[in-house]
């Protein structure tokens, strides 16, 4: 094996070693298919049994994969093998063109089945990439290496996930199953085969190694027990893979020594924080937690200071006679607040230029009446101060920086009174990821941002969201387990209303793409058309038969077979032959069987727009009577055609359109940086980028596809609707209009915290030096 550790020099491909890394995969990844749906009997019957009226459905399938197994495992073989000849050939199949060469034999869009089977196998790859990231990553630049030091992802990789998932899905394509079944049977997978396809890769990754391709590349390291503890407290992944801190949280990470220097520096024994009971030691200790708290709870202060420095009238005295409202006091008047909130403070949700902090802590005061404490005798406690103005900084960002109007602005205000308990409860729900109730806003937040109410769906979505609110108000006492049982319960509703977005966006994808092969397959009879009619005179009757059936036929014949079909050839050859014979009768020949070598393919032609046998007999032999006059130089006698059905084109189904911005058609007329376009042209699929329209309200947009004949851009709206198509010229162009921008934090609560910190923040000053 010496013979193969050398090879960094290799002029490309290495077709014995791909000829290996075949064997090693495609062959065990069937048997592991084969083992995985072996099982599927005795989980098909267990839910037979559990399924009631639909029982029969899976007791049918059962049958059915029993009857189809050889033919289920040669498909799934078959896509294997075909996506790595392509490896092989040095033209790595990716996922899109796979699925658009599936459909070539149709015109119709892609059933709602299909798109749900798609849609499952996607999830199906998705499992397998979270599983198997690290090899993953590892096997791309592995396999492309020796495939020619090509760049393979998880869209061209012949056994990645995606291509497995689509292996998966031609496997049972042929198979009679019910939808619901045919969604469980490849979920099943999941369960069955993710496995083995985990011990695949990296056995596979192992032997290349050993091998000698590429084998300087580092496996994955665990984290140091310090590191995991961190990574685990601030949600910071430790091997660079995911996400980690949010930025608000890395900033602070970033002057947390000289904070902590500040306070060793300056007080000779820790200073009570004033923001919850932090245990000695906590906050200036190894505790990433406890020095975000101490952090933002130092930034509040220096706030306040700058407040009061700029306002005196405001400035903040001591009453001796005043004391601090203890902690059940508070939480017995945010409550009566939670239950009935006041009108002003209903008002100061629904207002832009009021600060919800300062409203906030003027109701607990004037509702600490209600428990018969003088609000001349009482104050907020810091620790309680803290936690208003957070809660209520972050939901003025929040409010004020997303698409929250209407219900869904006054759903999310709802939810500030009972957040102001949560922080005097549990101040890590600013710092911890995890926590449940900043997964409960973040999903609540993403099922009302930008949603209006239009559609049945989005309605839906919202009564669901105000159930879940009802319950929060009515039932959230100090217990915050709450939060956890409506966050679950929420996210599991959530995904069925994601899964109908992924069909809609599938189908805004299957729509444009059927609209631009339309055009595609139009700008060809055009070309072709004028390229034999411009300049010539044409008798009427001919002219007819060429803009009217015969434009017809060959846009469809295109539309079927493509640019280089048989019948576009076919069709081409037809109109070149009548207009050869044409100028044969210009020449006055006379005697001659006019068309007669055509007639077949004429009525072929004519039938396509729906004439019937002796319609289309008739058609030709006015063509035929019109050359013959031509060639008599008898312009009177020429035959008009019969009156033809109504021909109409198929239109594309077109979403309503509603584009942020007017693009100006033609690069060449664009104002743009070609370095933003190359940008766009390289854009993932999925990336969300912030679309902003001229009253600068900003909408996002998703990537949900690039066409393979245009390049266009598909941008698909939340709803998984079409909302912008546009070039990468054009894209690059709005960028240099103000229009587009990279999309803002997905995260509602991150984003939001993220916006607190820059207001609490002072600004720099002018004389401060650089």
């Amino acid at each position: 094996m010496s013979n193969v550790l050398n090879i960094a020099d290799r002029p490309g491909r290495d077709t014995r070693l791909l000829e290996q890394a075949r064997d090693a995969a495609i062959p065990p990844l069937v048997d592991a298919f084969a083992v995985a749906l072996g099982r599927f009997d005795d989980a098909l019957f267990d839910r037979a049994e559990r399924a009631g009226p639909s029982q029969m459905a899976f007791l049918d399938a059962m049958r059915e994969l029993r009857r189809r197994r050889d033919d289920i495992i040669g498909r799934f073989r078959g896509q294997l093998q075909r996506s790595w000849k392509a490896l092989e050939a040095g033209q790595p199949l990716s996922i899109e063109r796979v699925f658009l060469e599936s459909a070539e034999d149709t015109l119709s869009l892609v059933s709602e089945q299909e798109l749900e089977s798609r849609l499952a196998v996607r999830n199906f790859a998705n499992v397998i990439q979270r599983e198997c990231k690290p090899v993953l990553a590892r096997l791309d630049r592995r396999l492309g290496w020796i495939a020619g030091d090509i760049t393979l992802d998880a869209d061209l990789n012949p056994i990645g996930p995606e291509h497995i998932g689509v292996a998966v899905h031609q496997g049972f394509a042929g198979c009679d199953l019910a939808p619901d079944v045919r969604l469980v049977v490849i979920k099943l997978c999941e369960r069955d085969f993710v496995p083995a396809i985990a011990r695949i890769y990296a056995s596979l990754d192992q032997r290349l190694m050993q091998v000698g391709v590429m084998p300087e590349l580092p496996a994955r390291r665990a984290p140091t027990p310090a590191a995991a503890a961190a990574a685990e407290e601030l949600d910071v992944s430790g091997d660079g893979e995911e996400p980690g801190a949010p930025a608000w949280a890395a900033r602070f990470l970033n002057r947390m020594a000289g904070v902590s220097r500040g306070l060793q520096a300056s007080q000779p024994a820790p200073a009570p924080s004033g923001f919850g009971d932090v245990p000695p030691g906590y906050a200036s200790g190894p505790g990433a937690q406890g020095v975000l708290l101490e952090a933002l709870h130092h930034l509040l202060q220096e706030s306040r200071r700058g407040r009061d420095a700029g306002d005196a009238t405001e400035a903040r005295a001591v009453d001796p006679r005043q004391r601090d409202l203890s902690q059940r006091e508070m939480l017995s008047v945010l409550s009566l607040l939670q239950a009935s909130p006041s009108a002003t403070l209903r008002a100061a949700i629904g207002d832009t230029g009021e600060s919800l902090s300062q409203r906030l802590k003027n109701e607990v005061l004037s509702s600490a009446t209600q428990l018969g404490v003088d609000p001349s005798q009482a104050r907020l406690a810091p620790v309680d101060e803290d936690a208003i103005d957070l809660v209520g900084m972050l939901f003025d960002v929040m409010l004020d920086e997303r698409d929250l109007e209407g219900r869904p602005r006054e759903l999310i205000g709802r939810l500030v009174v009972p957040f102001v308990k949560v922080a005097l409860l549990d101040r890590r729900m600013f710092v911890q990821k995890t926590h449940p109730a900043r997964r409960l806003l973040n999903v609540l937040a993403e099922a009302c941002e930008g949603n209006n109410g239009e559609s049945a769906a989005e309605r839906t979505l919202l009564t669901k969201v105000e159930e879940v609110v009802d319950r929060l108000v009515a039932e959230f006492n100090e217990n915050l387990a709450i939060f956890l049982t409506l966050e679950e319960e929420f996210r599991a509703f959530l995904e069925q209303h994601r899964r109908r977005i992924e069909i809609a966006e599938r189908r805004a994808a299957e729509i444009q793409r059927g609209q631009e092969r339309l055009e595609a397959a139009r700008a060809r009879m055009t070309s072709e058309l004028d390229e034999r009619l411009s300049g010539r005179r044409v008798p009427q009757a001919i002219e007819d038969f060429l803009r009217q059936p015969w434009a017809h036929h060959v846009t469809m014949t295109v539309l079927r077979e493509g640019d280089d079909g048989t019948g576009l050839r076919e069709s081409l050859a037809l109109a070149d032959g009548i207009l050869e014979e044409l100028t044969e009768a210009q020449r006055h020949v006379v005697g001659k069987p006019w068309l007669q070598a055509w007639r077949t393919d004429m009525l072929k032609v004519f039938a396509s727009v729906g004439m019937n046998q002796d319609a289309a007999a008739g058609a030709v032999d006015a063509l035929h009577d019109t050359l013959q006059a031509v060639a008599a130089a008898r312009p009177d006698l020429e035959k008009a055609l019969p009156e033809l059905p109504q021909v109409v084109l198929p239109k594309p189904v077109v979403d309503d359109d509603t584009t942020p911005i007017q693009l100006v058609g033609g690069a060449d007329t664009l104002d743009f940086d070609h370095s933003d376009a190359d940008h766009f042209r390289g854009l993932p699929i999925g990336t969300w980028l912030d679309f902003i329209d001229k009253d600068n309200k900003v909408q996002a947009g998703k990537l949900s596809w690039v066409s393979p004949i245009s390049s266009r851009l598909l941008f698909v709206n939340r709803r998984g609707v079409r909302f912008c198509v546009a070039s990468p010229e054009e894209l690059a162009a709005m960028v240099r209009l103000g229009r587009l921008r990279t999309h803002q934090s997905e995260d509602a609560f991150d984003s939001a915290m993220q916006g607190v910190i820059e207001r609490l923040e002072p600004a720099p000053s002018a004389t401060t030096p650089a």
